[in-house]
């Protein structure tokens, strides 16, 4: 592990202990997270993106705002749901964010999980999937996207302004975009696929598949086999890897109290039709956080973890979760914070 950010669902509503009552608390609270994070050290703020739910959605103008306030975080998403997308649009507002940023971004983006709506992607506008989760959607969307942030010809021109058989790229075009796009993956086959086309990989609490071994043993033999598909694909650029986790050092009564009391241990369970592994949390106080944390294979094999945030609890009970891992647990486990340059990923050998 070299870098850690958080990963925030945006939930909001208005019961009892939310301090995120409707969408404007929860979107003004997650820009403030970002600049505080930022001040911590802290790599990376990361959003997760759902539709017709009362959680985080349409990021950009969120990761906008967050790149404009900051000096050196990363702003990204883990994920972005392919299905909802127009992948034309999407590359516009990417190479946007892009250039706001200076390349300060990993977005993340994927077929996205469950949804409350039955295919509320057609609702936006997108038929014509064949499958009834909308994978075949995500991928044509996915490959049209690749095509325009890497500037290649689009739109026939008009034959009065260009000459014949001229086809126009997407604007604006952010040179090196694609190297900070990762592909959400659940499954060790969707990893071999992801570094096949050499992008970079994030991988959550959750798999898709369960094979009897722990969590974070599938979860690292998830990364080697993106790893082994990366190089053997030809690719040289350093390649990136995230995992996601439930983290949360004890160390005050208050933590004890939310907490304390957390269980342990992976779950089995079945979401989307398949039977899925989730990951454990991890709750304790630090120094047996991080014998814990050492342990496990996937977190110290990836250059990026992502501490999933509570984050109707607030801007300042978050900042401190933050700051007493920042203090307590990560510069044993590696960490450099963000003051120390951009995250890299482990050189392909």
């Amino acid at each position: 592990m070299k870098a850690f950010g958080f990963l925030s669902f945006g939930h909001y509503g208005a019961f009892r202990g939310s301090e995120t009552r409707g969408a404007a608390d929860m979107i003004r609270q997650a820009l403030d997270l970002g600049v505080g994070a930022d001040e911590l050290g802290v790599n990376g703020a990361y959003f997760r993106v759902h539709h017709f739910a009362p959680q985080q959605a349409a990021p950009v103008p969120l990761l906008s705002a967050i790149a404009a306030r900051t000096k050196h975080i990363e702003v990204g998403t883990g994920v972005i749901d392919m299905r909802y997308e127009n992948p034309l649009y999407l590359a516009e507002e990417l190479a946007a964010l892009d250039i706001i940023s200076a390349g300060r971004i990993a977005i993340g983006v994927s077929r996205g999980s469950p949804e409350p709506a039955l295919r509320g992607y057609e609702a936006f506008g997108y038929t014509g999937s064949t499958d009834e989760r909308g994978a075949d959607l995500a991928r044509r969307h996915f490959e049209l996207f690749l095509k325009a942030i890497d500037g290649e010809g689009i739109a026939p021109a008009d034959p009065r302004q260009a000459p014949a058989g001229t086809l126009l790229p997407v604007e604006p075009h952010s040179p090196g975009l694609r190297d900070r796009i990762w592909w959400g993956s659940g499954t060790r086959t969707t990893a071999e696929w992801t570094g096949k086309l050499g992008l970079n990989m994030m991988s959550s609490t959750l798999l898709t598949e369960a094979t009897g071994v722990p969590f974070h043993e599938l979860q690292r033999e998830q990364i080697d086999a993106y790893r082994a598909a990366y190089k053997a694909a030809g690719h040289t650029r350093p390649p990136r890897v995230s995992v996601s986790r439930s983290i949360f050092p004890i160390v005050n009564s208050k933590d004890a109290m939310y907490f304390g009391m957390r269980t342990d241990a992976d779950q089995i369970g079945v979401i989307d039709g398949f039977q899925s592994t989730f990951g454990k949390t991890y709750a304790a106080e630090p120094d047996e956080l991080i014998e814990q944390l050492r342990a496990d294979s996937a977190v110290m094999a990836a250059d990026t973890v992502m501490l999933t945030v509570p984050n109707q609890l607030g801007v300042d009970y978050n900042l401190h979760i933050l700051q007493s891992f920042a203090k307590h647990v990560a510069p044993e486990l590696g960490w450099k914070p963000n003051t120390d340059g951009p995250v890299q990923g482990d050189p392909v050998d």
